[in-house]
């Protein structure tokens, strides 16, 4: 019979055990992941210095009252940790000989994987339905665009004066626009089959924003490149992915340029073991997250909900489409695009992808 430690750590909720005193005695290695935290660091030490005060709260009104609790949903902030951690807590007291409580026992469930995935494939589902429907309005405004780019030619062909000329331009001109926005549009419709292949993230990063350097929107800014020398090659498309990347850049250099502040601009690379994502219709798999965090003005919480809706944008000059677009294709290799950002922080997006790979060693 295996004892309690190996008993506990074959679970995969987080379980701390507690003495009367509020003195964590056991823990499992799930706990240890969600607390941020070492078992043999925080074995004989009390519940404030390894739990957090919500946590330690709960686990002595439980040895104070001798009942126990659930807690569906609550959000643990954890020593270290980037962000805090949503989590369903159920706590359970040990009883003596006379029905005291002679401790507790701590069931920790992280519930964020679940919500993310949850509103992820909402998100899909929301972008694929919106796509049929973009597609289709797209093909029926290019058709009679090509008639009136004719027409446009036509008459600047046999105009005979300068103002004749120039409206005939105007109009070959703005049916291009037109129809550049519409090719933009019509990728969210676009359903087709990905190219996955071999992609090195790192050169394909290096790629967009080498690219990036020679537009008038880097000048002065500086690139931070923070990237994560362990991640192997992925199988992605690697032209999709070159395009987030590039749309993200690009959104991150105009908001920086517009908001007159800030010139450093951030890429960062890591290998995500606490976000498993499903990579296809195998098991979950681990992630690697592209984090690009901008010096700009910041997203005003009133519009931050908007920022990836189909030609909402906040800029002047803006089509609306650069992060639908991006989100689309994200969302197609099974990946998930976050949005952070505060008026007078700069704004941090994460693009994280299952980290699939072709099996072969190197």
């Amino acid at each position: 019979m295996r004892d309690l430690g190996h008993v506990i750590d074959a679970l995969h909720s987080g379980v701390v055990v507690i003495d009367a005193g509020g003195t964590v005695r056991e823990m499992n290695s799930e706990a240890c992941r969600i607390l941020f935290v070492s078992a043999e660091a925080s074995r004989r030490r009390p519940v404030e210095q390894v739990l957090g005060p919500v946590l330690s709260k709960l686990a002595r009104d439980v040895l104070g009252s001798g009942r126990g609790l659930v807690e569906n949903e609550i959000r643990i902030q954890r020593r270290h940790a980037p962000a805090p951690l949503l989590a369903e807590v159920a706590i359970a007291p040990f009883r003596d000989r006379s029905g005291r409580a002679d401790g507790v026992v701590l069931e920790i469930r992280d519930r964020s994987i679940h919500r993310e995935l949850r509103e992820a494939e909402s998100e899909r589902h929301r972008m694929t339905s919106f796509g049929r429907i973009a597609a289709g309005i797209a093909h029926e405004v290019k058709n009679p665009l090509g008639g009136i780019r004719g027409a446009g030619e036509l008459m600047l062909k046999r105009s005979d004066d300068a103002r004749t000329s120039r409206a005939a331009e105007l109009v070959i001109r703005e049916v291009d626009r037109i129809s550049a926005l519409l090719d933009d549009f019509m990728q969210l419709g676009k359903q087709e089959e990905l190219r996955l292949r071999e992609v090195n993230l790192h050169r394909v990063l290096d790629d967009v924003l080498d690219l990036n350097d020679l537009d008038p929107l880097s000048e002065g800014v500086t690139v931070e490149r923070l990237y994560d020398p362990s991640i192997p090659e992925i199988l992605a498309d690697r032209d999709r992915l070159a395009q987030v990347i590039h749309n993200l850049v690009r959104n991150a250099l105009q908001a920086m340029k517009e908001g007159g502040r800030g010139s450093s601009l951030e890429i960062g690379t890591r290998v995500d073991l606490d976000h498993p994502l499903s990579a296809g219709d195998g098991p979950r798999v681990p992630s690697v997250s592209i984090t690009i965090r901008d010096a700009g003005p910041g997203i005003p919480e009133a519009v931050r909900d908007k920022i990836t809706v189909p030609f909402f944008t906040t800029r002047p000059s803006g089509t609306g489409l650069g992060l639908s677009i991006a989100q689309h294709w994200v969302n197609a290799h099974g990946g998930r695009l976050v949005l952070d950002s505060s008026p007078g922080q700069g704004t941090h997006v994460r693009v994280t992808l299952p980290l699939r790979t072709s099996g072969r060693s190197s």
